[in-house]
């Protein structure tokens, strides 16, 4: 059973919503906003931190885990500040909830109950996912760590994929309704997130324009969204021999294009954004990355975990900008893009371009925000940009027809993902399964 009755919901609240924050990234995105939130915002401002995680007993680990922190947190300003610990601990609520991302009817579960029960949303962080591997590929892993160390580290190729994994049927047999095969890492990593990032988009539009905010969409990408990868005629990555990587460049392609005028159609009827009003405005949506963290993702024994560990540290010392190693300065990226004035993005959009904003650290891992390229539209989708550190080995310089073929893909990709959405609506409805939110 939620928490979600037992819980303040202030007017005054700045309410984000982490997928999957149990463990890993999405909970060091958790700790984080509360560092900073706690450090930046206005006292008279509360953060609601509203976590999904699969099962209640994962969700109230997770909450002792957040409450934990703070009262921390509480402690350490409390030595230079007596009493303020009792008005921190006020402006910050938690709030869990469920999600199975491999759920369609899970999707719509918690989107009809947020729409029910939340005054609003300012931020998603669609962190939740898997790998879909199955191993890796340890002499192609030693010699790329031996021959090409830096390369092998921050873009990896040796891991094993699933190869045909789909997901679990989304309608019971006996309802008799035709269901096609969908992509188990796909539904994951991109059309369960897509799903209610559709469903949501009337909570995150509650913002006027004469506020500096706008509700966000942060969709979480990664070093290995490689180019190569990705098979627009295979957009679900069923037949692909590296569905992870797929899914991670299908949503870079996906929210990069989401602020151009060719999908602008698409976007409009995803974020079903009817038009200008004095109570609202549209959502927007960005794409980040945690650089190199040390996760779970990919289950390693406790030996081999270590030295994945040391290997991630000396890359860093060594001078790779993307080494986080540890999940706190991993989401550091998708924390400021949370918290960031709107003007103070739009600005740098204006300057740099749309881009893909990456988590990154310096030898002494102080961590900090910066520019990550993307294969077909470079750092900013400007020809003849200056190139910079930590470029994607794979990547060419941006050409004009590179650029093209990256737009053109993202219209298709739009297109092609909305109609996904309206035939699975459809498809439910069908099957008297759907949960309606109105």
């Amino acid at each position: 059973m939620s928490q979600a009755e037992n819980i303040p919901q202030p007017e005054n609240g700045f309410y984000v919503l982490v997928t999957g924050a149990n463990s890993g990234l999405g909970l060091g995105i958790g700790t984080r906003l509360i560092d900073e939130f706690l450090q930046t915002r206005p006292q008279t401002e509360s953060l609601v931190l509203i976590i999904t995680t699969r099962d209640q007993r994962k969700g109230d680990a997770t909450i002792a885990r957040l409450q934990e922190h703070l009262r921390k947190v509480c402690k350490n300003h409390e030595r230079t500040l007596p009493g303020i610990s009792r008005v921190l601990q006020q402006r910050v609520h938690f709030r869990q909830e469920r999600l199975d991302l491999l759920s369609l009817l899970s999707v719509q579960r918690l989107s009809k109950r947020l729409r029910d029960t939340t005054p609003k949303l300012d931020v998603v962080i669609c962190n939740a996912g898997i790998g879909g591997w199955t191993g890796i590929n340890w002499p192609l892993a030693i010699w790329s760590i031996v021959t090409t160390w830096r390369k092998a580290l921050s873009y990896p190729t040796f891991k094993i994929s699933g190869i045909g994994w789909v997901a679990k049927p989304q309608i019971a047999a006996d309802k008799e309704v035709e269901e096609p095969a969908l992509g188990e890492v796909f539904c994951a990593n991109n059309f369960g997130h897509y799903l209610l990032g559709h469903y949501v988009a009337p909570l995150l539009a509650r913002h006027p324009p004469s506020e500096d905010t706008r509700g966000r969409i942060i969709w979480i990408s990664s070093l290995e969204a490689y180019d190569f990868t990705f098979d627009i005629e295979d957009m679900q990555g069923i037949g692909s021999r590296v569905p992870y990587e797929s899914s991670k460049r299908l949503t870079d392609i996906m929210a990069i294009t989401s602020a151009l005028p060719t999908t602008s159609k698409a976007v409009d009827q995803y974020l079903e954004a009817s038009g200008p009003s004095e109570k609202t405005t549209k959502p927007r949506i960005y794409v980040s990355h945690p650089g190199i963290c040390g996760t779970s993702i990919v289950p390693l024994p406790l030996i081999l975990e270590y030295l994945m560990f040391a290997a991630f540290y000396l890359a860093r010392w060594l001078g790779s900008q993307w080494h986080c190693v540890t999940v706190e300065k991993g989401a550091v990226a998708m924390v400021w893009l949370a918290l960031a004035k709107q003007s103070t993005l739009d600005s740098m959009e204006r300057k740099e371009g749309v881009g893909k904003w990456g988590s990154a650290t310096d030898f002494w891992g102080q961590e900090r925000v910066e520019r990550s390229e993307v294969a077909g539209w470079g750092w900013g989708g400007k020809v003849g940009e200056h190139k910079r550190k930590g470029r994607d080995p794979y990547a060419q310089d941006l050409t004009k027809e590179s650029q093209d073929k990256f737009v053109e893909s993202g219209k298709k990709c739009w297109e092609d993902m909305e109609q996904l959405r309206l035939e699975w609506e459809h498809r439910l409805r069908q099957a008297g399964v759907s949960i309606e939110m109105h």
